[in-house]
């Protein structure tokens, strides 16, 4: 870990850190919420080791990079945005792509806006989304899982100060350790009501990782990454002329099967009923990795490096 190197960039006005090592073909790590740059740590140490030179910056409102403080600088214009410009400002022309988690959206964008900077994504756990004209994502999603709901929940300008009241270190774990593949939910009374249950630090995780996200959390709370969501009916406008496009570049997709996002409402029917192929023409692979939670990368970091690398290699 020693050997990552750290940057602050300036990217399309605002400042970003941004993590790499090693040298050669450029792989570009974007991560989800709510994570960091680090949770790419076991894949670029894997990744670098083999001959490529790996990327992994905080996004914006994430972490070490500038957050700016109005909510609409988070659509996905403002982080493809800033990722091409990282991209240029390191002379790379196309790299390799990995995204998880929101890190999936952003990088299902950059293909959908620039797929002439890509040589082949590996994304995870959020499948893409075509734009339906006749409803807006959180119209839809109130209307399936209700107010609770906590991308509906996030919606609500300052309901990070609820966040806020929790302790970070805890909220966290709960996320992270999270096996129950049902749909988050949040009461009004998040705070009052937080009671996670007792839970050891699993396996792939350490305290120290806890710790790093924790603390990171902490000094910058939670307003930055709820913008992205906030952000989704916004994304839903801006995108009308993106309406019935499609994924092109080559893909390989990977979910946990206890993965809240596989198990939501139709999905797995659109990724094996053909619907998912028939939006991401690029499609080659589908995993379904059998008793695997949301933090994919994380908790099953040498099959997911194997993953990525198995597949980058072809191109």
């Amino acid at each position: 870990m020693e050997n990552i190197q750290h940057k602050s960039i300036k990217v399309n006005g605002i400042t970003m850190h941004v993590a790499e090592i090693g040298e050669g073909p450029a792989v570009l790590f974007v991560h989800g919420f709510p994570e960091l740059w680090y949770t790419w740590r076991h894949q670029m140490l894997y990744i670098s080791s083999k001959g490529y030179r790996a990327i992994a910056p905080d996004l914006r409102g994430f972490g070490d990079s500038e957050a700016p403080p109005s909510s609409t600088s988070y659509t996905a214009f403002h982080i493809v945005g800033d990722l091409v410009c990282l991209l240029d400002s390191l002379g790379l022309d196309k790299v390799f792509l990995v995204g998880h988690d929101w890190g999936a959206i952003i990088s299902w964008y950059l293909c959908l806006f620039r797929p002439d900077r890509i040589k082949a994504l590996v994304n995870m756990s959020v499948v893409y989304n075509p734009r339906n004209p006749l409803v807006k994502p959180v119209q839809f999603m109130r209307q399936t899982f209700g107010d609770d709901f906590y991308i509906c929940r996030f919606q609500e300008i300052g309901w990070e100060e609820e966040f806020a009241k929790v302790d970070t270190k805890k909220l966290l774990a709960s996320f992270y350790f999270k096996r129950n593949p049902s749909p988050p939910m949040m009461p009004k009374d998040y705070a009052k009501l937080f009671k996670p249950h007792q839970t050891t630090v699993p396996c792939w995780f350490t305290e120290e990782d806890l710790d790093y996200f924790a603390s990171k959390y902490h000094a910058t709370g939670f307003a930055g990454p709820f913008n992205y969501y906030r952000c989704f009916d916004l994304n839903w406008e801006l995108c009308a002329a993106w309406t019935g496009s499609k994924i092109v570049v080559p893909v390989k997709f990977i979910v946990g099967d206890i993965d809240m996002t596989y198990n939501f409402p139709g999905i797995k029917e659109y990724i094996h009923g053909g619907g998912f192929k028939e939006w991401v023409t690029g499609l080659e692979q589908v995993v379904v990795m059998e008793g695997v939670g949301h933090f994919i990368n994380q908790e099953k970091p040498q099959e997911i490096n194997n993953h990525i690398y198995d597949f980058i290699t072809k191109f």
